[in-house]
């Protein structure tokens, strides 16, 4: 299974706010962003189980950027989406904001409602994650199984 994670106010606090991760001196040196706490054992648990993890934003960040900050925590990401890939592949004429299915992305992960929305109108997965919701992450492991 192929599994996408948005980032802003999903795993990096942004207008949201929720826990996260203590960075290191190194982190703090290339200036990586704060992670949602849970997020880096998600992600192992997810590709120990042989899924792929990608991160799929709506963000202009550089991909490498993107992809450098999860190595630091010690995840090697299999793909990284950002809003200039989405701009290239996805061509409707009613553009959704993401379009997993583009991807060959089998579920998103997302804290919006209306990437929610979208996917029941453009047929795709999506699992919305709450800011106040402590447990996101054991509930997430929960519904891939």
């Amino acid at each position: 299974m192929i599994i996408s994670f948005d980032l802003d106010d999903t795993l990096i606090p942004g207008t949201k706010q929720f826990a996260t991760l203590e960075r290191s001196f190194l982190q703090k040196l290339w200036k990586v962003e704060k992670l949602r706490m849970g997020t880096i054992e998600l992600m192992k648990a997810c590709q120990a189980k042989g899924h792929k993890v990608y991160v799929y934003t709506t963000s202009y960040r550089p991909p490498r950027r993107i992809w450098w900050m999860f190595y630091l925590y010690g995840i090697k990401l299999d793909k990284v989406i950002n809003q200039q890939v989405h701009n290239q592949f996805v061509r409707m004429p009613t553009k959704p904001s993401k379009y997993p299915p583009a991807f060959n992305i089998d579920l998103h992960i997302d804290d919006s409602k209306g990437v929610e929305m979208e996917g029941q109108q453009y047929n795709f997965k999506t699992i919305i994650v709450r800011e106040d919701n402590p447990n996101w992450a054991e509930e997430i492991l929960a519904a891939i199984g």
